[in-house]
């Protein structure tokens, strides 16, 4: 049991406690790309004006990724947020596993590439460093040949997302140079398949399962639209549909009107995406005999393992190449092994988020009794036409659950700023950040009348910077001088406003530090809530009087 212990000064506020996160709403300069400024947002503004403001670090090193160039994103921002401490992330532990060698040493590789009659790459087609690096593809295939493996295939999930919205063939190219620099008589190496990562393949939560279902028929199947090559793919779809990489249809490579990488009985494949949201249905497609959630035709026997273990719980996959990282400690066992109540709730889109990730990683509940997840289903259409998401109702089941008095902590998502703003549409983003606002208007009504307190936050920024920028902080512009269109998440901070019109006489907020991060949040919640916070957590953000 690792219980808080009571503060001596302070017992805590009489009603709720709150966490809200605004999911990737950032703090960037008031321009015509932000749609979090052009959005109409009375709620937001006034916060912003008369209470407490501190800025969060949601990048880089302050969420344990490898650099402070390194955008932040949804997954180690809950884990910062829940756990109170940073944890070298996936993109560093890869980054690590192979300049050691150790990932190459390890017995999961040596299976994989033993024996294999194809060895199969599957994942996120980019260096962007949230679900994958390029870089990492590229070490485990150069790998790959020094161990004598003779046939590789390499199947792409176009991003567009956490990358230029277009910039597809800025990966594609480089890298069909490269493997052509690597094949030889005894190295045959291709792109096999193909398509964009929010048409096929990297699905999360079960949100929408005919994602998974049209990836493996690509993939495994080799069923889809042929063409020569990748680049001729990109280029068709680009003039036929006018989308971005994210969503470019499935392709498949062929030669004489056959597949050249389907995957079959005695191959191997290893899903190089790190993080493990968008990798776990895949996996369970793969990995799961007595799979049922489609009809898989034919199901090779293959020898599967992902980058790193996407559930720790469930064991998804069986096989993985890195040990993800242990986070321990977290908020959300402390509360419950000390008897508070806690209710999470979010929409599909970011459920795991405030569940799983909050939780260090971890499935399931700490304590059955004390413990409530609320999960709103999420609409299946394309975010920018429903911008306004399942704000709403999210909100209708907190205030449901607050006005029942039966939790003293409350954490809640909303998913509108980032999964709106990857669309890269601004009027529509600025329509989510519209819908929120009334959301919070109507909570904070109620923790006002239960004499409650809100840390409202965000994980990361994405609706704050909807147009890519130059160097010098430029719109930079398409051919037709138009805007072009950041899909990405941002390096920017994140708000933390903390909302109290009841206890600021027993604490003060603290003056601004550049060293303080997502990280902290969980300390200044339990500090509200009347407890200290453990020692191996980062510093809380008030101090009690």
């Amino acid at each position: 049991m690792a219980q808080l212990k009571k503060l001596e000064a302070f017992h805590g506020v009489e009603g709720p406690v709150l966490t809200i996160v605004m999911d990737g709403v950032g703090l960037a300069p008031s321009n015509e790309g932000n749609a979090v400024y052009r959005a109409y947002t009375p709620t937001l503004d006034m916060l912003m004006e008369k209470y407490p403001m501190l800025r969060l670090r949601a990048h880089g090193t302050a969420v344990g990724l490898p650099s402070d160039d390194d955008m932040g994103n949804s997954e180690v921002g809950h884990n910062a947020l829940g756990s109170g401490q940073v944890f070298s992330q996936g993109a560093k532990l890869v980054s690590e596993s192979i300049a050691s060698g150790k990932m190459f040493a390890s017995d999961t590789w040596k299976t994989l590439v033993s024996d294999c009659a194809t060895l199969h790459f599957l994942g996120l087609f980019s260096d962007g460093n949230v679900h994958s690096h390029i870089d990492h593809l590229k070490a485990m295939i150069e790998q790959a040949k020094r161990d004598g493996v003779s046939r590789v295939r390499v199947h792409i999930l176009l991003d567009g997302r956490d990358v230029g919205e277009t910039s597809a063939l800025e990966y594609v190219e480089p890298f069909e140079a490269f493997i052509a620099s690597l094949r030889d008589d005894s190295f045959d190496i291709r792109i096999a398949s193909g398509g964009g990562r929010m048409k096929i393949t990297m699905d999360r939560y079960e949100a929408n399962w005919a994602m998974v279902e049209e990836g493996w028929k690509t993939h495994v199947l080799g069923e889809g639209r042929q063409f020569a090559s990748a680049t001729e793919a990109i280029e068709t779809y680009r003039a036929e549909t006018k989308v971005i990489d994210q969503d470019l249809p499935p392709f498949v490579i062929a030669e004489n009107g056959k597949p050249i990488g389907t995957i079959e009985d005695g191959d191997a494949v290893i899903f190089f995406n790190f993080r493990g949201d968008r990798a776990i249905e895949i996996s369970r497609a793969f990995d799961d005999a007595e799979f049922d959630r489609f009809d898989r035709v034919r199901y090779p026997r293959v020898k599967y393992a992902g980058m790193l273990e996407y559930d720790g719980d469930l064991h998804i996959p069986s096989r993985y190449l890195v040990n993800p990282p242990e986070i321990t400690n977290t908020m959300g066992e402390y509360l419950a092994d000390t008897g508070v109540a806690q209710l999470a709730i979010s929409e599909t889109q970011k459920y795991g988020h405030v569940t799983y990730f909050w939780n260090g990683n971890r499935s399931g509940k700490f304590d059955e009794q004390t413990e409530t997840y609320v999960e709103i289903p999420s609409d299946v259409v394309p975010f920018e036409q429903r911008p306004w998401m399942q704000c709403a109702l999210i909100a209708d089941a907190l205030i449901e659950a607050l006005e029942s008095g039966k939790y003293r902590y409350y954490r809640v998502n909303f998913p509108n700023g980032d999964m709106v703003g990857h669309t890269g549409n601004l009027l529509a983003t600025q329509c989510s950040m519209e819908a929120l606002d009334l959301q919070l208007a109507r909570i904070l009504a109620v923790v006002d009348r239960l004499k409650g307190v809100a840390i409202i936050t965000a994980d990361h920024g994405n609706a704050d910077e909807m147009y890519e920028l130059d160097k010098k902080g430029a719109v930079k512009c398409n051919k037709d001088g138009s805007p072009k269109a950041k899909t990405s998440h941002t390096l920017n901070p994140v708000p933390c406003i903390i909302y109290d019109n009841f206890y600021t006489d027993a604490y003060t907020v603290k003056a601004q530090k550049e060293t303080f991060g997502l990280s902290d949040v969980a300390a200044t919640t339990v500090n509200m809530l009347g407890y200290e916070a453990p020692s191996m957590w980062d510093e809380s953000l008030i101090e009690m009087k």
